[in-house]
């Protein structure tokens, strides 16, 4: 199973995506990991933002900290158990700014990444931000990012059983494919 979870900036959809992590682990069995994209770097807003989700998170996650290599983070999970992958947005911009590879080798990755989490069985939960619902940027590297990240989620969309999107706290469902919500 795959799903993917989005909304705005604090709609709750992480806390949503952890309570799917749960009930998912709980109906398979298995280990429950947390793949976080955030670098815990030398930001006191980071660090503290971190220390939230850790907190709210509560016990018994595994924790995979990985800024960009999405596929070296997967080889870490064991097979049949669940993981959530917080978030594409940190990711796409670490990609694209941080790291020596290109949009064309991250749309690769991500492909790779959803195809090998169903040949292991690993139950995969994505998290991502709505960041381009306004105007369109008149920035061409923020145009170039939300381009890159819109691609992103495009992809991780079709390819999911899943797709909800939190608003306030409200998840609407846009695509499920016989799972029942947490």
């Amino acid at each position: 199973m795959i799903a993917f979870i989005s909304g705005g900036a604090r709609s709750g959809k992480s806390t949503y995506a952890e309570a799917l992590v749960r009930r998912w682990q709980a109906e398979r069995g298995g280990e429950r990991y947390y793949l976080a994209t955030a670098r815990s770097s030398g930001d006191a807003e980071m660090q503290a933002r971190i220390g939230r989700h850790r907190q709210a998170r509560g016990e018994g996650w595994i924790t995979i900290e990985e800024p960009f290599d999405l596929l070296a983070a997967l080889d870490r999970v064991a097979p049949g158990s669940t993981l959530l992958l917080d978030c594409l947005t940190l990711w796409a911009s670490q990609l694209l700014y941080a790291s020596p590879l290109d949009e064309a080798l991250g749309i690769a990755m991500v492909e790779r990444t959803l195809a090998t989490a169903r040949q292991q069985d690993i139950a995969l939960v994505i998290v991502s931000n709505d960041v381009n619902e306004g105007i369109p940027p008149d920035d061409d590297e923020l145009w170039r990012y939300l381009a890159f990240l819109q691609q992103v989620h495009c992809l991780v969309a079709r390819e999911a059983d899943e797709v909800i999107q939190v608003v306030a706290g409200l998840p609407q469902v846009w695509k499920c494919q016989g799972s029942r919500q947490p």
